[in-house]
């Protein structure tokens, strides 16, 4: 068990100054995976007793290998431990890359192996889907949103901050179809045909909310106020979570299976079991790489149709 910890081997003071804080990250276009490398990297900074960048000069291999043994003690899954040690990686090939530090101290650590590509996130079974599709009640507002909400994403498999970002006018044609424009990660705009049952569940609740003719404004927003204390911003992708929790648990499903990156994998799993070409699940998933569709491909199958189910005495 490696005992190094705090910061003791000083090195060579490298030719270029550490660049500020807020550079070390520029570099990456999407928020989410700046603020999750950051996180990363605070964590690695209290373990090794950093105060300052420029204390970085003295990181070396052992120290990171004593970080990946403190997570492995501490039971942390071997993708998350991949992620931190990605983001510590990432600062110091930057660092590199401004001749702040000669050599990435973390080049040639072992990463835990993969678990595979099958995920963390299950696929909900076809019966689970129609359920809640169908738990918000009634003819309010609250119970027409709702419904469209589930509807776009168990039908189109969006990422909760896509479905929170689309506005009255990323509804639109092409071609005789009915599209959305989606806003994908760093910023990607991609065209995703809209399904008949997503259609009239929108039209639905567009007729009670009244905001339809308005172009700009957010399609799905809060029926009361929320943290923007505005009903007329959009929705909040944690609202979305709470809300798709809250049926699950009325209906007696898991809860801790359930919420909105469940419904994208229960839609690319039903597409691609419905024989959906890998490469347009990509392009519709928004995915940057096919090896991300991939993991939703070893999902496809699903445990209604096993053969134990077939058999019959």
């Amino acid at each position: 068990m490696l005992a190094v910890r705090s910061l003791t081997i000083a090195g060579p003071t490298p030719p270029a100054d550490v660049p500020p804080a807020a550079e070390c990250f520029a570099h990456l276009r999407n928020p989410g995976t700046r603020r999750i490398y950051a996180g990363a990297i605070r964590k690695f900074m209290s373990f090794a007793g950093i105060q300052r960048l420029e204390e970085f000069r003295s990181v070396r291999r052992a120290h990171v290998l004593a970080w990946r043994s403190d997570l492995e003690r501490r039971g942390l899954s071997g993708a998350t431990i991949r992620g931190k040690l990605a983001a510590l990686s990432s600062l110091f090939q930057f660092l590199c890359d401004e001749r702040a530090l000669p050599t990435n101290p973390v080049t040639g650590v072992p990463r835990p192996r993969s678990d595979g590509l099958r995920g963390k996130t299950s696929a909900l079974s076809d019966g689970q889907v129609r359920q809640l599709l169908c738990a918000p009640a009634g003819d309010g507002l609250k119970a027409r949103r709702d419904r469209a909400i589930l509807a776009v994403l168990f039908f189109h498999g969006l990422r909760r901050a896509e479905l929170c970002a689309i506005k009255v006018k990323d509804i639109h044609d092409i071609q005789g179809v009915r599209h959305f424009r989606i806003r994908g990660k760093d910023q990607r705009i991609r065209q995703v045909p809209v399904h008949p049952a997503a259609t009239v569940a929108i039209t639905a609740y567009l007729d009670a909310a009244g905001h339809g003719d308005h172009a700009a404004a957010p399609l799905f927003r809060p029926i009361v106020s929320n943290v923007t204390k505005r009903l007329d911003a959009a929705l909040q992708p944690s609202g979305v979570y709470r809300m798709m929790k809250r049926y699950a648990n009325g209906l007696g499903i898991d809860v801790n299976r359930v919420g909105p990156h469940a419904a994208r994998v229960t839609a690319a799993a039903n597409a691609l079991g419905q024989g959906a070409d890998l490469v347009t699940v990509q392009e519709w998933l928004g995915h940057a790489h096919l090896s991300t569709t991939r993991v939703y491909e070893q999902r496809k199958t699903r445990p209604e149709d096993s053969p134990v189910f077939k058999v019959s005495y």
